[in-house]
């Protein structure tokens, strides 16, 4: 087997076959090395530092079909990185009059950040556009389900109703959330160019007048934002994209997560819309899009503190510290861009069940609703006898298995209270209602 084969998602299912699956191969990493090499030699050439037939011709050689990237991966070893037998078969591929404007005044550094940024670039393209599909059903569950009453939950009891709307608008927020800090991120994506040690000095050895104005070139050749200075060992933009890529997997994960739980057998207040099935009990259908988010969620911040402690970045090239970054960024790229993918088909498809919510309502004898009895009845009977009263009846609820309202109705304190129109939960969900509409208006 070799390593072109490993890159398949077999023990992955939350990102194969997924957009950012196939911007993230290795084939799409070659692609962006290449293109890194071409671009290069372009922007010398537009600054009058190598011929224009130059351009053309490496180029035309940067074809990822004319290179073996499994000889690659494994020829790798003996510099610590791809770029260096990749430059020496592109050169060879070019041919002798133009093969020396192949790489040069670069190092491997250069190139291999910049694909970094290129792949990056390009991943985050389809996930921003999960990330609207997503957007876009989750306004549709907030708005539908704007006055749908459920419990809500507080350290896993039933706490004060809530609305299954505003639950809704919450996972929207989030999700608008990641997607403002991708889209920030994804445009201030750097090409990398310093040459050996970030000075640019070999470009000025070649000729440059100005070394200076070959990033710009260069970041313009490739579609990425112009360096302020070189970043080899400057990582904001890793730390950036390990940021943005971990809280979008947390935020996704919240969504998941709470579909999980809504969607266990004995709640059943949510069911996904195709769930997934057992090998051993035909009966069951698993909620396998927020099972694979929730992973994806999981991971996600370990392999972003990998990236952050590559901040730490000795010298003007560290060791390791910079070869550190390349597995746990694609990681993120593909778990993210397969949890959005999943997400996005989770909103589209998920069922809700206000029948079950308004059900669970009434499962608490309508002490869930006690906050709200505290509030009205401690200015007819006082704070502390409300208090008191209403415990003790809270205790006579569960134990006699009986309603809080009609405890209420007997008691003589009360004769000239309205308590019916105080027990309802459906009307004690507050603000949940304005507060969906307000959440809705972001765009």
């Amino acid at each position: 087997m070799t390593p072109a084969d490993s890159d398949t998602g077999l023990l992955a299912p939350g990102w194969a076959g997924s957009p950012a699956a196939a911007e993230t191969a290795d084939t799409a990493f070659l692609r962006a090395l290449l293109d890194a090499e071409a671009a290069l030699t372009r922007a010398q050439a537009a600054l009058g530092l190598a011929p224009a037939r130059a351009a053309t011709a490496v180029t035309e050689a940067a074809d990822p079909a004319g290179f073996d990237v499994a000889s690659l991966a494994v020829r790798a070893r003996g510099g610590g990185n791809p770029v260096i037998p990749l430059v020496a078969e592109l050169t060879r591929a070019v041919g002798a009059e133009h093969g020396p404007y192949v790489h040069r005044g670069a190092t491997s550094q250069d190139v291999m950040d910049t694909a970094m940024m290129l792949v990056a670039h390009r991943a985050l393209g389809p996930v921003l556009a999960d990330f609207d599909r997503c957007r876009r059903a989750l306004a549709r569950l907030a708005a539908e389900h704007r006055d749908t009453p459920m419990p809500g939950r507080t350290l896993t009891q039933h706490a004060v109703p809530t609305t299954f709307g505003l639950k809704a608008a919450g996972w929207r927020s989030l999700v608008l959330d990641a997607r403002d800090r991708m889209t920030a991120v994804r445009g201030s994506l750097p090409a990398q160019l310093g040459g050996a040690a970030g000075t640019l000095a070999a470009f000025s050895a070649y000729g440059a007048e100005d070394a200076t104005a070959l990033p710009g070139a260069y970041a313009r050749e490739l579609g990425l934002a112009e360096p302020l200075l070189p970043w080899h060992t400057l990582r904001t933009p890793v730390a950036d994209l390990a940021g943005c890529l971990a809280f979008a997997a947390g935020a996704l994960g919240k969504l998941a997560v709470d579909v999980l739980t809504l969607s266990r057998t004995e709640i059943a207040e949510v069911a996904e819309g195709g769930g997934g099935g057992s090998s051993a009990m035909p009966h069951k259908a698993n909620p396998v899009r927020s099972t694979l988010i929730v992973a994806a969620a999981r991971r996600a911040p370990q392999l972003a503190a990998t990236l952050y402690g590559s901040l730490v970045a000795e010298d003007e090239r560290p060791a390791g510290a910079w070869h550190a970054e390349w597995e746990p960024l694609r990681d993120l790229l593909r778990l993210v861009g397969g949890a959005a993918r999943d997400a996005a088909e989770l909103a589209e498809g998920l069922r809700v069940c206000p029948e079950a919510m308004r059900d669970h309502l009434r499962l608490t004898h309508g002490l869930i609703v006690s906050e709200r009895l505290s509030a009205e009845l401690a200015p007819v009977l006082g704070r502390a006898r409300a208090k008191e009263l209403l415990t003790e009846l809270a205790r006579r609820a569960y134990q006699e298995g009986r309603d809080l309202g009609e405890l209420l109705a007997g008691e003589s304190e009360l004769e000239e209270t309205d308590v019916s129109s105080l027990i309802d939960p459906a009307h004690y969900t507050g603000s949940a209602g304005p507060l969906t509409d307000r959440a809705l208006e972001r765009r």
